[in-house]
């Protein structure tokens, strides 16, 4: 084993680079690469906050209502009057997961959310469960939204309603683009609509609720056709499904407490207001949005949604301002997405950085943002969307259960950490990986209300999961633990491949008084081959060119200039009748690397043109790339280039 103390002092050289990224078409697409530095003021307020991370929490109103109506509605028009109280619940929720996350964001400022509470206080399978719902629910928040958003376009513009999936992939694409620019510019891109929205909603239903107590509000002129063979009987069931199709409001409240490290200080107090903000509007647009949606009775359709329907009726007609609050609808909906583009390559970096996912997920790219995890989540959601023709009603099944379970994990980790709070004494601390801990005399109030949360939002995941298992629930049931195991797996390899590069206990082997032996595979002999010719002389005296012949004259011309050129150097032709090169070679060298000697090592020197220019190398052969990939696993084989410049 090697004693540190015995190492000569190591001097240490630090260099400022001034390099700066060249210019390219990335540059016009996304803006000019970002200095580390410039992080700081990246940072966003909470007016742009509330954009960014609530858009998604804000925009379900606009389908989380009709969801509900449209299980109530095979029941008759005699269910509806259910609605509002389903309504008055799901707000009641709100509430407690509102004031339940507000303590996680003040207990965890650095950020994380269900993952880094249930890491701490549950244990890593909780917190792989957390992390594995959450992003599912992320890659649904996509799905979902962008997919209700073009159903608002379909229901202004029934002749686009073949072309929905493709109109949604590309609005994917387009949000993908502009949070590649960075959060600071995708949150000022993505205010004004989702500012836009809030305002015409609160005039549709402003206006609505005065002409309901006036008496002058109708109800639906020539409303979408609703099939149903037989009338289903109100039954307990029934209003447990329709309660979990409503509750799919409720998703997207915890991504305030994932992103608080992208607020300005002080990030959890900020973090925290925009919270009780956007609970604020959601709570009270759900109810409004939901009372009136029955009073005008409207019907839930994919046809036309319930919000268009809510607005031609508060309007009369389809003016202007229907046009605009359609609009604003479908661009909250597509901007809900930014939510999820927002947390999921947050989260996901948090799981990397772990070692449960790919490393390449925790990088930042030029613009300061984790840009393998934008790209990673638009491609995903887009294939879902292609998988389910943008489908609402086909999607929404499959949403819920995984951020209930998150917001469960979350509440009973908080309450695990109030406990542990307790015990602590006075003027003691607990430092944990994602926060210390310090005694709180409110800590048991603290703790029920966590409690009270995790049993709340438990209970509702136990009712998603039942009521919606037949209509696709089951796939995230299975697809959940899947995750997991996959994370277990990346886990397990970087784990094995951390134990066999530690220098912890390591002992140097003694100096390296091996030998070369060296192998020139050629295709011709030119100044490129001697030049390799010429760097391998310098390795060894054991020098073998290998030239394998599929057509005996370019063999006979090789055999020649070898005979001038090679001097005295040995020359392998191997003969290839199939006309193959690669294959030949392989087996050559398989047969020196099981002859070899006791620490003798196997070097291949392939000369290789660079042309001047880039553009000329897909017009030759990469042999060194083609045996590197074949040789990398063979243990005491080193390939090198030999780069030829041709001028």
């Amino acid at each position: 084993m090697i004693n540190p103390k015995d190492n000569q002092p190591t001097p240490f050289i630090h260099r400022e680079t001034e390099y700066e990224p060249l210019k390219n078409i990335s540059h016009y697409l996304i803006g000019r690469p970002l200095a580390t530095a410039d992080a700081p003021h990246q940072t966003i307020g909470k007016a742009i906050g509330l954009a960014v991370f609530s858009s998604d929490a804000m925009s379900s109103v606009a389908y989380g209502p009709q969801e509900m109506l449209t299980i109530l509605a095979v029941a008759g028009t005699q269910a509806l009057g259910y609605a509002f109280p389903l309504a008055m619940a799901i707000v009641v929720l709100l509430v407690i997961l509102t004031l339940s996350y507000e303590q996680t964001i003040h207990a965890y400022p650095g950020g994380g959310g269900a993952y880094i509470v249930s890491r701490d206080n549950l244990g890593e399978i909780p917190s792989l469960v957390a992390g594995a719902s959450l992003l599912t629910d992320y890659i649904l928040t996509v799905s979902v939204s962008v997919s209700s958003g073009v159903a608002q376009i379909v229901s202004a513009y029934p002749v686009l309603f073949e072309y929905r999936a493709v109109i949604a992939v590309a609005l994917v694409m387009f949000i993908m683009l502009i949070n590649l620019r960075g959060v600071k510019e995708s949150g000022a891109t993505f205010a004004i609509p989702t500012y836009f929205f809030l305002v015409m909603m609160f005039v549709t239903t402003g206006i609505g609720l005065f002409r309901y107590a006036t008496g002058s509000l109708g109800v639906v002129i020539d409303p979408p056709h609703f099939e149903v063979n037989v009338l289903h009987p109100i039954t307990l069931f029934l209003i447990l499904r329709a309660f979990s199709n409503g509750t799919t409001s409720l998703t997207g409240v915890e991504a305030i407490s994932n992103g608080i490290m992208a607020f300005k200080e002080p990030r959890s107090k900020n973090a925290g207001i925009t919270l009780i903000w956007m609970s604020g509007i959601l709570g009270t647009l759900l109810l409004g949005i939901t009372f009136l949606a029955v009073r005008i009775g409207a019907v839930p359709s994919e046809a036309e949604t319930v919000i268009s329907q809510l607005a031609r009726t508060v309007y009369e007609g389809r003016n202007v301002i229907y046009v605009a609050t359609l609009l604003g609808t479908t661009l909250i909906l597509v901007m809900a997405a930014n939510t999820a583009f927002a947390d999921f390559p947050r989260l996901s970096a948090l799981v990397a950085i772990d070692g449960f996912l790919p490393r390449q997920l925790a990088f930042k790219g030029s613009r300061l943002v984790y840009s393998y995890g934008i790209v990673s989540l638009a491609l995903i959601a887009s294939g879902l969307i292609l998988l389910f023709n943008a489908s609402v009603s086909g999607l929404i099944p499959l949403y819920a259960i995984g951020v209930f379970l998150s917001f469960t994990l979350s509440q009973a980790g908080m309450s695990h950490r109030w406990w542990k709070i307790g015990r602590l004494k006075h003027g003691t601390e607990l430092i944990e990986r994602g926060s210390t801990l310090h005694h709180d005399p409110r800590w048991f109030f603290k703790m029920i209300v966590n409690g009270i949360g995790s049993l709340a939002t438990g209970m509702v995941m136990l009712i998603f999961a039942v009521t919606k298992f037949t209509e696709g629930a089951w796939v995230v049931l299975i697809l959940i633990p899947m995750l997991v195991a996959i994370f277990l797996i990346i886990h397990r390899h970087y784990y094995m491949m951390a134990n066999r590069l530690s220098l912890e206990n390591y002992g140097e082997p003694p100096p390296y008084m091996g030998r070369h032996r060296v192998i020139i595979p050629i295709s011709n002999v030119h100044q490129g081959t001697l030049a390799a010719l010429r760097y391998a002389r310098m390795l060894s005296d054991d020098i073998t060119v290998v030239h394998v012949s599929t057509e005996p004259e370019e063999t006979e011309k090789v055999q020649k200039k070898w005979g001038t050129w090679g001097k005295g150097t040995r020359l392998v032709i191997v003969a290839s009748p199939y006309r193959l090169f690669l294959e030949p070679l392989l087996g050559y060298i398989e047969e020196i690397i099981a002859s070899r000697q006791q620490n003798e090592t196997i070097t291949i020197v392939v000369p290789q043109f660079v042309p001047s220019k880039r553009i000329y190398n897909a017009l030759h052969m990469q042999t060194a790339d083609l045996l590197r990939k074949e040789l990398l696993s063979k243990s005491g084989v080193v390939i090198t280039d030999v780069p030829y410049q041709i001028s």
